[in-house]
C-alpha cells in the first residue's frame, strides 16, 4: 500500500488540502482531485508540454512534477486566467490569430506563453520559440501560435479583414465557435469525463508479434481487491471481430496474436492503479510463430501466413495506353526504387473512451472518434445488440489525422459497462497509443518514367508494395489511393501500376493524412526532379508542361471538367520563388537550395462508395439557430464551416449559431471524417437545410408583406424586402410558427455519382491541387537539414474561412516536414523501437519554417460556394519539395524517407562531396 500524506496548495488563488500518495504527480491532483481537467496528459514523460502549469511563477510539466513538491506553493492553471468572464490577452490572441484547432495542446501552450510574458513582457521571436520548444502541437504547424504570443506581447497587430467580399459571412476570418472553451480549459475530451461509481479499465496487450494463444489465466487478477471484472474473448457476446474494410481485427485475441499490441484481456477496477496491477497478474501461454516482418517477406511464396486466406490483403492494377510503346517513344528513361517509412499520427490526445448504461438500459459510449456512426454499428455488433440500443456521443477530439477511424477503446468500455453496470473509463498511455493504433503504410515503390527531349512524359510503370500490418483497417482503400496517384498530377498517355497491400506482423496500417498519396507523390515528384535535371529543363517548367488541366484524363480514365487550378499554382509558386531567392551567401559549411513538388488529391470517398451526409438546422424564437451534424470535429474546423454556411444562408448573426456534432441520437449520419470530404458534403447539407428554412420564412413573410418570396434578402438578423418592407428574424419566426411551421429542416446531401475503379466514368467528384517550393539549408558537416521557408500554393475551390484554411495549410506543411526529415516508426522483427515522444520525433516550434500561403480559388460547381476540401493535400507535396531542395543544395538525392542527417552524410560520402560540396 502506497504511503499517503496531506499537502496544502493554492490553485488559481483558492486554498486546497489534498491527500496524496507518494507517487502522485501534480497533474493527478489537478485532474483527479480538483477536477481541473483543462490541464492535459499527452505523454506522461515530460515530452509534449500539454500538462504545463505555472508553479510559483515558473512553467512546470505537471505530469512529472511530484505533487509533494507543490506543498505550500501557488499553482496557476488555464482555468484561472479569465477573470469575471474577460479572457486573458493570451487567450483572446489565440482565438484571434486562429491558433486553436483541436485544442488539446492549447492550455499548455498558453500557460507556457504566460510564464514567458510574466517575466519578459516583450520577448523576441527567438525567445518565444525557445520558451515553446518543449510544447508539441500536431495541428497548427506552430505559425499561428507564435503569432498569437507576439500579438499578446504587442509585437504584432491582429490581421484585418480584406475589403469587400462576395458574402456576409462566407469568405471572412470568423473565429471558431469552440475556441473559447478550448482556450479556457472548458472543452471536454473523453479522458476528462467522470461519473459517480466510475471504474477504470486497463488492457493486457500481446508482447509477441506472432504467436498462438494456448491459455489465458485470469484467476489471480480476478481475486485482486478492487477488481470488478476481467474480460477475454470468451466474454464477447456478439461479433468477435471488428473492422472497417474487413472484419478481421479481434475485439480480444482468441486464436493467436498478430502484432505487439494485440488486446488479449481487459480489466475494470476501482482505480487505475489496481487495474494496472491486475493486468500484470494475467498469465498468457503462447506458442511463438515465425514473424512476417516486412511486406517484401510477406510476398515470398514460403512466407508464414498472418491470416489463413493469405498475406495479400489487396492487389490493385491500373493500365492506360500501351506502356511498351510509350517507353519506345521516350528519349530518356529514369528508373529508381523508393522507400517511405511507417509513421505514427502522434495526435496529442491519446485514445480514450467512457462507456455506461443509461436509465433505459441502452449502452452509451463517449469517445473522440472520426466515424461515430460506424462506431455505433461495430459496438452493437460485438455486444449482440440492435444499433438503436447503442448511442455514441462525440467528445472533443485532440487531433486524429486518420488515426481515430478504427475502433480503439469503444467496444471494451461498452462491454465492461454492460457487464458491471457501472460507468467504465479507458485511457491509453502514450506508449499504448504508439504500440496499438494503426500507422501510415510503409511502402516500397519502384518507378520507371519515360519522357521526350522536350519534357513530354510518354510512359510510367510503377510497382508499389505496402505494409498493411496485422489487420486490414483501411489498407485496401489507402493502397488503392496510392496506386491511383502514382503518376502524380500529370498527363501520362501510357501507364501501368501494380500495387499490393500485404498483411505482416507489424502494427496495422490504415488511414493517415494523405491516405496513400504522400507515398506515391514522393516517388513521382523525385522522378520529375531527376528528369528535369537530365533534360536541362526548369523543374517548374517540366511540371507545367505535363500538368493536369481541364480536359486532361487521369490514370483512372476520368476526364477533368472543372476546378483544375494546378497550372496556376505552378505559376504563382514560380513568381514567389523568384521574389524570395536570397542574395546573401549561407554560413560557412552550409549549402542552400530550392526544390519544388506538385500534388493532387481526391475530395470525398469516391470509387462508387456511398458518400452522403445529413444535417439538421433548427431556428429558435429568439433568432438563434442550431446546426446538428454527424460529422466529427477533429480540429480541422467543420464546426466553423457549418456555422458560417448557415449564418450566410439565414442571415443569422454569427454568434447566434450553435453547432452540435457527432451524437448518434441527436444528429444525422455525417459519414466518416476522412478524404477531405466534410466541408464539401456536410457543408452542402447544411447549406441546403438552411436554404429550405429560408424558403419557408420567405413565403410566410412574403404573404404578410405582399412581397414575392424571391425578393427577400436575409442578413444581420433581418428579412429584408424592397423598400422598407422587412421584419426581424424573430418576427419572421413567430409568423411561421403561428402558421404551424416547426422550422426544423433536415437535408441529406449526396455528391455527384462516382464509379468503382475499372469502370467507365468519374472515380471522384472533385480534386484539390497544389504546388509547393521549399528552401533548405544543409549542414555538410553534420548532415542536418533546416527548412527555411515553404511557399505553398493551393487551389481550394473557395476559401470559406481563409484564416482556418491557412491553419490547415501550415499544419499540413509542418507534418510533411516531419515526414521528410525525421519521422520513422521503426520495427525490429515485429517489435516497435520508438514508443515515447522522446524517441519518436515530430517537429517542434524550432523546426517551423517560414510558410508563405498562396490561396487560389477555382470553384467547383457542386461544392458549397465552390469550396472543396483541403485537409490532406496540404501535406502531400512538402516532403518531395524538401528532398528536391536538398539535391539542389548539395547535389545528392535521398530515395528513402526520412532524409536523416545520417542518410545525407552517407549520400555525400558516396558521391565524394562531403565538406567540399
Amino acid at each position: 500500500m502506497l504511503k499517503r500524506r496531506r499537502i496544502e496548495l493554492w490553485v488559481n488563488g483558492e486554498f486546497h488540502q489534498v491527500d496524496i500518495s507518494s507517487k502522485a504527480m501534480l497533474l493527478d491532483v489537478l485532474r483527479d482531485e480538483l477536477r481541473l481537467t483543462g490541464t492535459k496528459k499527452g505523454c506522461g514523460h515530460n515530452a509534449c508540454g500539454s500538462c504545463t502549469v505555472i508553479v510559483e511563477g515558473e512553467p512546470v510539466r505537471s505530469c512529472v512534477y511530484p505533487a509533494s513538491r507543490a506543498d505550500g506553493k501557488r499553482v496557476e492553471t488555464i482555468e484561472g486566467l479569465a477573470e469575471d468572464g474577460l479572457l486573458h490577452p493570451l487567450q483572446q490572441a489565440f482565438i484571434d490569430a486562429g491558433a486553436v484547432q483541436c485544442g488539446f495542446c492549447t492550455p499548455g501552450m498558453i500557460m507556457t506563453a504566460k510564464a514567458l510574458l510574466d517575466r519578459n513582457p516583450r520577448p523576441s521571436r527567438d525567445q518565444i520559440l525557445q520558451a515553446l520548444e518543449g510544447n508539441l502541437c500536431r495541428c497548427t504547424g506552430y505559425t499561428k501560435i507564435v503569432e498569437a504570443v507576439e500579438t499578446a506581447a504587442g509585437a504584432r497587430k491582429p490581421q484585418e479583414e480584406p475589403g469587400e467580399l462576395a458574402w456576409e459571412i462566407v469568405g471572412h476570418r470568423m473565429p471558431r465557435p469552440d475556441a473559447r472553451d478550448k482556450v479556457t480549459g472548458q472543452a471536454i475530451f473523453a479522458a476528462d469525463l467522470s461519473f459517480d461509481g466510475m471504474l477504470h479499465a486497463k488492457v493486457l496487450r500481446s508482447e509477441q508479434p506472432h504467436a498462438r494463444i494456448l491459455r489465458v489465466d485470469t484467476d489471480q487478477a480476478r481475486t485482486l481487491p478492487g477488481v470488478v471484472a476481467v474480460i477475454t474473448a470468451d466474454d464477447v457476446p456478439g461479433e468477435k471481430n471488428h473492422g472497417l474494410a474487413r472484419q478481421d481485427w479481434p475485439v480480444l485475441a482468441y486464436d493467436k496474436v498478430r502484432y505487439v499490441g494485440d488486446a488479449i484481456a481487459v480489466v475494470a477496477a476501482e482505480s487505475e492503479e489496481v487495474a494496472d496491477e491486475a493486468v500484470k497478474l494475467i498469465g498468457v501461454q503462447y506458442q511463438p510463430l515465425l514473424v512476417v516482418s516486412s511486406a517484401k517477406q510477406a510476398l515470398e511464396p514460403q512466407a508464414p501466413l498472418v491470416h489463413e486466406g493469405g498475406n495479400v490483403l489487396e492487389h490493385i492494377q491500373l493500365r492506360q495506353g500501351d506502356v511498351d510503346k510509350g517507353f519506345a517513344e521516350a528519349d530518356i528513361i529514369v528508373e529508381h526504387e523508393y522507400r517511405t517509412p511507417r509513421g505514427d499520427h502522434a495526435f496529442m490526445e491519446p485514445e480514450a473512451a467512457v462507456g455506461l448504461v443509461d436509465g433505459g438500459g441502452r449502452v452509451v459510449v463517449y469517445v473522440g472518434s472520426q466515424i461515430p456512426f460506424s462506431d455505433r454499428a461495430q459496438i452493437a455488433a460485438s455486444l449482440g445488440l440492435p444499433e438503436d440500443q447503442v448511442r455514441v456521443i462525440q467528445t472533443k477530439i485532440g487531433g486524429a489525422f486518420g488515426g481515430k477511424e478504427d475502433i480503439a477503446a469503444q467496444i471494451h468500455v461498452a462491454l465492461l459497462a454492460k457487464i458491471t453496470g457501472s460507468p467504465v473509463k479507458l485511457v491509453y498511455t502514450r506508449k499504448e497509443s504508439l504500440i496499438a493504433h494503426p500507422k501510415r503504410h510503409e511502402c516500397l515503390i519502384r518507378v520507371k518514367t519515360g519522357a521526350k527531349r522536350d519534357g513530354t512524359l510518354t510512359a510510367v510503370e510503377a510497382f508499389i508494395l505496402g505494409d498493411s500490418g496485422a489487420y486490414a483497417s483501411l489498407g485496401p482503400y489507402v493502397m488503392t489511393r496510392a496506386a491511383t496517384h502514382a503518376l502524380g498530377p500529370y498527363q501520362v498517355p501510357n501507364a501501368s501500376v501494380d500495387c499490393r497491400a500485404m498483411y505482416t506482423n507489424n502494427p496495422p496500417a490504415g488511414a493517415y493524412r494523405g491516405f496513400g498519396a504522400p507515398q506515391a507523390h514522393f516517388a513521382a515528384e523525385t522522378q520529375m526532379g531527376i528528369l528535369a535535371e537530365k533534360l536541362h529543363i526548369s523543374p517548374l517548367e517540366l511540371r507545367r508542361k505535363n500538368a493536369l488541366r481541364i480536359g486532361s484524363i487521369t490514370l483512372t480514365g476520368q476526364k477533368l471538367h472543372e476546378s483544375v487550378g494546378l497550372v496556376e499554382t505552378i505559376d504563382r509558386v514560380a513568381q514567389a520563388v523568384e521574389a524570395q531567392k536570397a542574395v546573401a551567401a549561407p554560413p560557412s559549411g552550409k549549402r542552400r537550395g530550392w526544390g519544388v513538388a506538385c500534388a493532387y488529391k481526391n475530395v470525398g470517398l469516391g470509387g462508387g462508395v456511398p458518400d452522403s451526409a445529413g444535417v439538421e438546422v433548427e431556428l429558435f424564437s429568439d433568432g438563434h439557430a442550431q446546426v446538428r451534424a454527424g460529422a466529427a470535429e477533429l480540429g480541422q474546423g467543420i464546426v466553423l464551416v457549418l456555422a458560417q454556411v448557415v449564418a450566410e444562408e439565414l442571415g443569422v448573426e454569427y454568434d447566434k449559431i450553435d453547432v452540435l456534432v457527432g451524437d448518434t441520437d441527436l444528429t444525422p449520419d455525417g459519414g466518416p471524417t476522412t478524404a477531405s470530404r466534410q466541408s464539401y458534403v456536410t457543408g452542402n447539407a447544411a447549406r441546403l437545410a438552411a436554404a429550405r428554412l429560408r424558403e419557408v420564412l420567405s413565403k410566410v413573410v412574403g404573404e404578410q408583406l405582399d412581397v414575392s418570396p424571391e425578393r427577400f434578402i436575409f442578413r444581420q438578423g433581418r428579412v429584408e424586402g424592397p423598400g422598407a418592407k422587412s421584419l426581424t428574424l424573430p418576427e419572421a419566426i413567430a409568423l411561421a410558427r403561428a402558421e404551424g411551421h416547426t422550422l426544423v429542416a433536415r437535408e441529406v446531401y449526396t455528391p455527384p455519382k462516382t464509379v468503382p475503379l475499372g469502370q467507365d466514368g468519374d472515380m471522384h467528384f472533385a480534386f484539390g491541387y497544389a504546388t509547393q517550393a521549399a528552401e533548405v539549408e544543409v549542414d555538410i558537416t553534420s548532415g542536418r537539414v533546416r527548412v527555411l521557408r515553404v511557399i505553398a500554393a493551393h487551389d481550394v475551390g473557395r476559401a470559406i474561412n481563409p484564416r482556418a484554411l491557412e491553419g490547415q495549410l501550415e499544419g499540413g506543411v509542418v507534418m510533411g516536414l516531419g515526414y521528410a526529415l525525421m519521422e520513422d516508426f521503426t520495427m525490429d522483427e515485429g517489435r516497435p523501437q520508438k514508443i515515447t515522444f522522446t524517441k519518436y520525433k515530430i517537429p517542434t516550434p524550432r523546426d517551423m519554417p517560414e510558410i508563405i500561403p498562396i490561396i487560389l480559388e477555382h470553384p467547383t460547381a457542386e461544392g458549397p460556394y465552390g469550396a472543396k476540401g483541403v485537409g490532406e493535400i496540404t501535406s502531400i507535396p512538402t516532403a518531395p519539395a524538401i528532398t528536391n531542395a536538398i539535391h539542389d543544395a548539395v547535389g545528392v538525392r535521398t530515395f528513402s524517407l526520412p532524409a536523416t542527417p545520417e542518410r545525407i552524410l552517407a549520400a555525400l560520402k558516396e558521391a565524394g562531396k562531403g565538406e567540399t560540396a
